[in-house]
């Protein structure tokens, strides 16, 4: 059972999983971490998301960034998104993406590229849940 589930869209954004996942590892919340796209494999997201046992969820995404929506609107549990930079914005797209979901459909968003800061929060977040 993993307190925390990190998400990346693309393999490509591992880089700033570490950062979180090694940030989770100083507080020691354990976690499961996954490469799963909203856009290519839905049904496995969809099946991933159903069959977890996290608190909290983490989603890494750039361009149209809609991982952390998409598991939002999947879940009740507490989902953060990491806006990745990218090529032609520097993460402005993935940001505003992350940032406007509609009514209903929450996500706590974090810096662009600032996973640290995705593992902070679910600490707190954590901590307020557990007493930890």
């Amino acid at each position: 059972m993993a307190d925390v589930h990190i998400i990346c869209g693309s393999a490509s954004d591992e880089e700033i999983a570490r950062k979180t996942w090694e940030i989770l590892d100083e507080y020691k919340i354990s976690y499961d971490y996954q490469v799963i796209s909203a856009h290519r494999d839905p049904a496995r997201l969809d099946e991933y998301i159903a069959g977890s046992d996290a608190k909290i969820f983490i989603c890494i995404a750039g361009l149209s960034a809609a991982l952390p929506g998409v598991v939002a609107s999947k879940t009740k549990k507490p989902v953060i998104g990491v806006p990745v930079s990218g090529k032609l914005m520097g993460g402005l797209d993935a940001l505003l993406s992350i940032v406007q979901m509609p009514k209903g459909v929450p996500v706590a968003c974090v810096g662009v590229d600032n996973g640290q800061n995705a593992a902070h929060l679910a600490a707190r977040i954590l901590d307020l849940v557990s007493g930890v």
